[in-house]
């Protein structure tokens, strides 16, 4: 029996690595997105400082262990065999929740999942400790540290609402002050502004990034024998008054004498703060518990007492985790940093919903998100009502963006947001993070560091009428899925714990398996979902500023249009024929995904005509009628692959033989009408266009006459309604798909 905790701490290490890996893949959207979003400097140079910001704050983590020994439950109702189970349950758990929300690419907090997880986990154990015993189960308080449990939830609350209001206000003044053309303002102005930014980050530094380190905590006899901890709090005033003299100073010369751009040098120091802070306070997220279980173990075996017998008082005092495992730890997490594409997938969400003007939303817009952006309007009206109109026309001046001219036919790739708003939501993330910790406050780093930036987006007007539905959604659903961490995590450590409770060693590599086969599984689903979204029949944008031009782009997307149509209607046909409901599922969820990227040609419109010479404005016409043709297709397809799937998920009758021949037949010479087309359009061969006219009519008479057989078989033989129903339904909609395909064909023809 005591091998199987020995392989329970080789099995908790294990899980640590693979827990920094997902951890990293999450949190990285903390110090990443400001710099990323803003292109002020290199993605190598983000992630060079990045990388260095981790390894310093692994090194000064040890301090923070003591969350995971006694943060949450009180370790001396507990045995050495519960914490086992513990410690388990809760790496397990966060392991498969954290991945969930990586491949998801939403961000999560991993201080609330780590901190609900154990929490959960103890509960359950201290119900079964209590139950075993023929307790009452209201002692289950005496088991659990209920206040930190309070104030985790107030911390939710708190870092919602203040981080979105605070950016929003700072980015608005800083705006006000800077505006768009903040490289055209006094030096002394951007002097300034550097000096109040870089001492924010040096003051985060110190407070969020070494506080709690052990070497914090001694005495040092250069500053009079206080230590780090004591001459901070001692001198805070000073130290905030000196810095920002100093670095305004330092600022004014960078600018004046070296020309350097001082806001690239914020966002640089601003992503070693976040990184520091990061590695130093969230690593006891990932490896916090294997360690505590490590120690634990060692107390234990020097002991000679049974598992069951051995109180873990022991976690209760303050025990260094050795310097190596940190050091380890910090490798781990930089080599994460750089090769996880999930990491760069969490932080597109925030960027995405934070980036400058409008373009594809991920998030479709809710009832909330509607009432919520109305009310807004309302509000910015009533304002703008009782504002001088001489103050408002400056504010106005204010905001107004610089336009970007560029020679014709060449692009510029914008970034999501300007150095200064960059700026901010590092400055001010670094701020609130630090008062939170001075305080002694739980306030996530995720929590903060996305609203501060969804605040500065709203006060910056990255949210216009176009986008602020979506952008809402956006942050509505990453709001609701830190709510679901905390109570997914909850809930899941606790039903782990009870099953490791009860089935003991089989249980445990029992969920051990499961964990291995969902993250295999996540993994190859994130791949296989990357593969499509750079699938060879992808649609592509029209960017070609001439008739001839859209013809040549246009004429490729009919052809990937047709394959991918040709293919769905097959899966549709033979999945209705055979009853198969899992085929026919696949063939409605891939014509949506053709009906989004239609759409999204839709939406680039507007863009495309903006670009078009003056000399080609007629090319618009053909393009709008193409595309618009082309959502007529998808339509009569996504119409015929959903009454489909809905016939047989309702288990309905499924077709007659002779109806299933002849929807087969149809299919057939569709699929060889569908070849005939796309060889004409990816040879360009649009003088071949009206050797297709006769086969289309002769396919048009075929539809016709298995509809007259149909009404025939009605009125003599039919007997079930619903078949009857969905059969036309079919005739008809195929009959609306090849005029639709046709007058897509003609349009080429008349073009040529």
């Amino acid at each position: 029996m005591d091998n199987i905790y020995l392989l329970m701490i080789v099995a908790l290490a294990i899980l640590a690595v693979a827990d920094l890996v997902v951890g990293v893949s999450n949190d990285a959207v903390n110090f990443l997105n400001s710099a990323i979003g803003s292109k002020a400097v290199s993605f190598k140079t983000i992630m060079i400082v990045a990388s260095i910001g981790i390894a310093c704050g692994a090194i000064f983590s040890s301090g923070m262990m003591e969350v995971a020994r006694k943060g949450i439950f009180n370790p001396s109702m507990f045995m050495f065999s519960d914490i086992m189970v513990i410690f388990m349950a809760v790496m397990i758990t966060d392991i498969l929740l954290l991945d969930f929300f990586n491949t998801l690419g939403m961000p999560t907090s991993t201080t609330v999942s780590i901190v609900f997880e154990l929490l959960g986990a103890a509960v359950a154990v201290s119900l079964i400790k209590i139950g075993a015993g023929s307790g009452d189960f209201s002692e289950v308080t005496s088991y659990i540290n209920t206040a930190k449990a309070t104030q985790i939830i107030f911390g939710i609350l708190l870092s919602v609402i203040v981080a979105f209001s605070i950016g929003a206000f700072v980015q608005f003044i800083s705006r006000l002050l800077l505006s768009f053309h903040f490289e055209r303002k006094k030096k002394w102005v951007g002097a300034l502004f550097g000096g109040v930014a870089l001492t924010a980050m040096v003051y985060f530094i110190l407070m969020k990034g070494i506080k709690g380190a052990d070497i914090a905590k001694e005495g040092l006899d250069f500053i009079g024998g206080l230590t780090i901890n004591g001459f901070l709090e001692q001198y805070v005033v000073a130290i905030i008054g000196v810095s920002l003299i100093v670095w305004s100073s330092l600022s004014y010369l960078l600018i004046s004498f070296f020309k350097f751009n001082i806001y690239k040098i914020i966002i640089v120091v601003g992503t070693f703060a976040l990184a520091l802070a990061f590695a130093g306070n969230d690593l006891v997220n990932f490896i916090g518990v294997p360690i505590a279980a490590w120690q634990s173990y060692e107390a234990w075996v020097g002991s000679g007492i049974p598992a069951t017998e051995f109180a873990m008082d022991f976690l209760g005092k303050k025990v260094p985790t050795p310097t190596i495992l940190l050091f380890i730890a910090g490798f781990v997490m930089v080599v994460t940093l750089w090769f996880s594409k999930k990491a760069r997938y969490v932080a597109e969400t925030e960027i995405n919903l934070a980036r400058e003007g409008d373009g594809k939303e991920r998030f479709e817009p809710t009832f909330l998100s509607r009432v919520l952006v109305r009310s807004s309007i309302l509000l910015s009206r009533y304002f703008s009502a009782i504002i001088p109109n001489s103050i408002e026309k400056k504010i106005e001046k204010q905001f107004e963006k610089p336009m970007i001219k560029l020679a014709q036919g060449k692009t510029h790739e914008l970034p999501a947001f300007d150095s200064v708003r960059a700026a901010v939501n590092l400055m001010v993330a670094g701020v609130l993070i630090s008062i939170a910790t001075s305080y002694k406050l739980p306030l996530s780093t995720t929590y903060v560091t996305f609203m501060v930036a969804m605040g500065t987006s709203l006060a910056d007007r990255a949210w216009g009428s176009e986008s602020a539905v979506y952008r809402v959604a956006g942050v509505l659903n990453v709001i609701g899925g830190w709510f679901f961490t905390a109570i997914s995590a909850f809930i899941a450590a606790g039903v782990a714990a009870y099953l490791i409770y009860l089935g003991g060693s089989t249980m445990i590599a029992i969920l051990l398996l499961i964990t291995v086969i969902l993250l295999v599984r996540n993994s190859l689903n994130y791949i296989r979902k990357s593969k499509e979204t750079k699938a060879e029949d992808s649609l592509v944008r029209a960017e070609s500023k001439s008739v001839k031009g859209v013809i040549e782009e246009s004429a490729d997307n009919i052809s990937k249009v047709l394959k991918r149509v040709s293919k769905i209607n097959e899966n549709t046909i033979n999945g209705l024929i055979k009853q198969d409901l899992q085929m026919l599922k696949k063939a409605k969820n891939t014509v949506v995904k053709l009906e989004a990227e239609i759409e999204d040609l839709q939406n680039n419109i507007f863009y495309f005509i903006r670009n078009l010479d003056e000399s080609s404005v007629s090319a618009s016409t053909f393009y709008i009628d193409v595309v618009g043709d082309l959502q007529d297709i998808a339509q009569s397809v996504s119409f015929i692959s959903k009454v489909s799937h809905k016939h047989i998920n309702n288990n309905h009758k499924g077709l007659k033989d002779n109806q299933a021949k002849e929807l087969k037949e149809i299919d057939e010479k569709l699929n060889h009408l569908f070849k005939k087309i796309r060889t004409i359009f990816d040879s360009r061969s649009f003088d071949q266009i009206n050797s297709i006219i006769e086969e289309k009519q002769g396919l048009l008479n075929d539809v016709s006459a298995y509809a007259q057989k149909q009404v025939e078989r009605t009125r003599t033989s039919e007997s079930s309604p619903k078949n009857t129903t969905l059969y036309f339904s079919i005739l008809l909609e195929t009959e609306d798909l090849i005029k639709a395909i046709m007058d897509l064909v003609e349009s080429y023809a008349v073009k040529k």
